[in-house]
């Protein structure tokens, strides 16, 4: 309700909205014919000031929207062509539109018989409030999977299971194109190795979120922009081949006058082969001597098959409407079946010596549908959007465990376990942006006011069941009903934010914003007929203060996070497919509350040159981690907990250097000191950890392109225990075929080494426990990726963005 309220007076408080219009056109060599990619086109008003401007698309055409009526003379050039002025342009409501058609340039009389001009972008960009990984410049990441590119990207931190870490942190939200994605929340790890690399153009770090953005995440926010289809008939194929990962895809976009249709989908398959070996010693927690051993030995070779589909229309009744309706699926199963060896001796004697073949699978799935409107207003950058979103995510678990004693031929018990869980949640949004501009006796001010409101409502549901067999045979099955339930679980999430950016044409800006979020929860266990209820609000501020001098750029921020504990942290299924090693949720964990302060520095150069640094503290109360517990008889039971600080102090460089045009290097340094400290528990654990990466590309003759990456990550730490350092690396060369139609790419991830060896070390009172794994990384994958048809660029649809569904590890 109160939602509605918002989204009422904030259209009642709408300034007039006016008709605007645009300026289309294609720009081609007036002697070959052949269209001018990436020159320059500039708008000018009747009385010659600059109004707007934008570069060509790599099929020469521009598109200049959101232009007020009136009129207008235009310009376009680029090296080695005479300028071309197009004047006398009235755009009105009769004619909103114009379409000059194809514009063509006179070569200059200096000019060679023939100039090949290459735009690439940097591999990291810093756009201010946020630090850019441009994945589609780096050709090692063809064929491999959103794992594979992670690692490259600043201030993230990847483990060789697939576990994010951001600074030192798990607690991140990501995004897909701006919105949430139910299977990047639910396992992040996992879906990441379902996504292929080659559907990613960039990913987004943002570290200090605005109001605008939900307050979800300690960490930050990442958001993985997908390759998008643009205006224009057009499309594109491509099939991988690899020994670890293989997939094939495509996606096809037409664009009509008013109506435009894009669908794209992708099937992927991925294999991983580890084996792990652990030894854990139970201990009295009053003295500290030994109750028992543990040792384990587990093997894993598992294929897990996922895909997706896409498809979005979109329709602009006129220049300043935009009605959106788009629908994705995700789904796939991945398996996870470990061939287990037990053996757990208390004193001398071995009580326990068996094999457990566990057959486990999770098939998971997730349906999205959303509708939207958008208005834009005659000034650049006034919009006004109502947006709604549904999705739906079936996400269960099946395992069949077969223990057999050591010696032995015939099963000696078995057990089998079902959890059927849902996921409905429904969205709506409102947002409204109004710049503004004040001119002072000194200084001119550019503002942007932004202010929003949001409501989600989420409706999950967990049922599950156990089954045994304490003979071994299939016909004594019994249900246990200890280990059988049923939860159900509802959230409601409101939200309203304001926001003020100011700009100066001395380079200052300044950006701060008020968001409050009132989240109410209801949990029921139904079959014990117990239920329990929360409700908090909180005021987040954030404010960012940055000053640009020539080149250099210094950037101040501030802002708080909170982080609400989902439903796979929540949910009291206990999985026991390891009878030894059980895992289940926390229907009683408290959100968590980060301040996060960070301090920046950025500079560049005409040659290709450029830095960015920033140090960093963040501290989170009430932190959520996995404990784990080890009672007498040597049963380790995992779960989230509440466990009181974790602070972080860090230092993040990025630097990218162009010795020549066909050259460029890259390189990233991460430090961060953690100290967790649980005061409850009577655990503390701190130390610094750190990661160092390069990646280096060079472009031969004959459009042949060379690259190669490395990274080193230390060990990471937790309140129990720090996780082992591991070395990743990887060699690609990229060929163009057909007038650069086409590709093929051959990538090499870690050739001289066919597994990876990490070692790990827990420790609590009442146990310590010493692991060592063994994974398969060798990769060769090859690609070939084929585009076709024309495109020019295309505006953006509106979307919700629900950034407060927990990612981690």
């Amino acid at each position: 309700m109160h939602v509605l309220y918002a989204t009422l007076l904030l259209f009642l408080a709408l300034p007039a909205f006016s008709q605007t219009g645009r300026i289309v056109g294609t720009l081609a060599d007036s002697t070959s014919k052949k269209t001018i990619p990436y020159a320059t086109v500039a708008l000018f008003g009747a009385d010659g000031q600059l109004i707007t401007g934008a570069a060509t698309t790599d099929q020469g055409q521009f598109n200049l929207e959101k232009l007020a009526f009136g009129t207008y003379k235009l310009t376009v050039s680029f090296v080695g062509y005479k300028t071309k002025t197009v004047a006398a342009l009235v755009l009105s409501a009769d004619k909103p539109t114009l379409d000059l058609g194809t514009l063509t340039l006179t070569p200059g009389t200096s000019t060679l018989a023939e100039v090949t001009v290459t735009a690439v972008k940097p591999m990291v960009e810093d756009k201010g409030d946020r630090l850019v990984y441009n994945a589609e410049q780096d050709i090692s990441n063809a064929g491999g999977t959103a794992v594979d590119l992670m690692r490259k990207v600043p201030m993230l931190t990847v483990d060789l299971t697939g576990n994010l870490t951001m600074r030192g942190s798990s607690n991140i939200k990501v995004l897909v194109n701006g919105k949430p994605s139910s299977i990047m929340a639910r396992n992040l790890a996992d879906a990441l190795k379902q996504m292929p690399a080659n559907t990613i153009k960039a990913v987004e770090v943002i570290t200090s979120p605005g109001a605008k953005y939900d307050a979800e995440g300690s960490a930050g926010v990442i958001n993985i922009i997908t390759k998008k289809n643009v205006k224009g008939v057009n499309g594109s194929v491509n099939v991988s081949a690899g020994n670890l990962n293989s997939s094939v895809g495509g996606n096809l976009a037409v664009k009509g006058q008013k109506l435009s249709l894009s669908v794209s989908g992708n099937g992927n398959e991925h294999r991983m082969i580890y084996t792990n070996e652990t030894t854990r010693t139970a201990l009295d927690p009053a003295t500290g001597q030994p109750l028992s051993v543990l040792f384990q030995r587990n093997q894993s070779d598992n294929t897990g098959r996922g895909g997706y589909g896409d498809l979005a229309l979109d329709y602009d009744p006129d220049s300043s409407n935009r009605i959106t309706l788009s629908a994705n699926v995700w789904g796939g199963v991945y398996p996870q079946n470990v061939t287990l060896l037990n053996q757990l001796t208390v004193g001398k004697a071995v009580v326990q010596d068996y094999t457990r073949n566990v057959q486990f699978k999770n098939p998971y799935g997730n349906g999205e549908f959303n509708l939207g409107w958008t208005r834009t207003g005659k000034k650049p950058g006034q919009e006004f959007s109502v947006l709604t979103q549904y999705s739906h995510m079936p996400d269960n678990y099946y395992y069949t465990a077969i223990q057999t004693n050591s010696g032995g031929e015939q099963p000696s018990y078995l057990e089998r376990s079902t959890n059927l869980s849902r996921n409905n949640e429904y969205t709506i949004q409102t947002d409204y942006a109004y710049p503004f501009t004040h001119k002072g006796h000194r200084d001119t001010l550019t503002y942007k006011l932004e202010l929003g409101a949001k409501a989600i409502l989420r409706n999950i549901g967990s049922e599950f069941t156990v089954d045994q067999s304490p003979t071994g045979n299939t016909i004594d099955y019994q249900f246990d009903p200890a280990r059988s339930s049923v939860f159900t679980y509802a959230q409601q999430v409101a939200g309203a934010y304001a926001s003020l950016r100011m700009e100066s044409k001395r380079k200052w800006s300044l950006t701060g914003g008020l968001r409050y979020e009132h989240t109410g929860i209801t949990g029921d266990f139904v079959t014990d007929r117990a239920t329990f209820t929360n409700q908090y609000g909180n005021l987040i501020p954030s404010l960012t203060v940055a000053k640009t001098r020539g080149k250099h750029t210094y950037k101040l921020s501030y802002t708080q996070r909170i982080s609400r504990p989902q439903i796979w942290y929540l949910n009291p299924y206990l999985n026991a497919s390891d009878a030894q090693n059980l895992q289940t949720g926390n229907p009683y964990l408290a959100p968590e509350l980060t301040h996060a302060t960070e301090l920046a520095y950025s500079t560049y150069n005409d040659k290709g040159m450029s830095l960015n640094a920033a140090a960093y503290w963040r501290q989170t109360n009430n932190s959520i981690e996995f404990l784990q517990t080890v009672d007498p008889n040597g049963v380790a039971l995992t779960r989230p907990e509440n466990i009181g600080r974790n602070a972080s102090y860090g230092l993040n460089t990025s630097l990218n250097l162009q010795p020549s045009k066909a050259f460029s290097i890259s390189s990233g340094l991460d430090l961060t000191y953690v100290n967790l400290v649980s005061t409850a528990l009577n655990q503390r654990n701190a130390g610094l950890t750190w990661s160092l990466n390069g990646n280096a590309s060079y472009k031969l003759p004959h459009d042949w392109t060379l690259q190669a990456y490395a990274t080193y990550t230390s060990a990471w730490i937790g309140l129990q225990g720090n996780y082992g350092s591991y070395t990743w690396y990887s060699f690609a060369t990229k060929k163009e075929l057909m007038a650069k139609k086409a590709d093929l790419t051959l990538a090499l991830n870690n050739p001289f080494m066919a597994n990876f060896y990490q070692s790990s070390q827990q420790f609590a009172p009442t146990f310590s426990t010493q692991t060592w794994s063994v994974m398969r990384q060798r990769n060769v994958q090859l690609t070939f990726t084929y585009r076709f048809g024309k495109s020019s660029d295309s505006k953006e649809s509106r979307k919700i963005k629900n950034d407060d569904t927990k990612g981690g590890r």
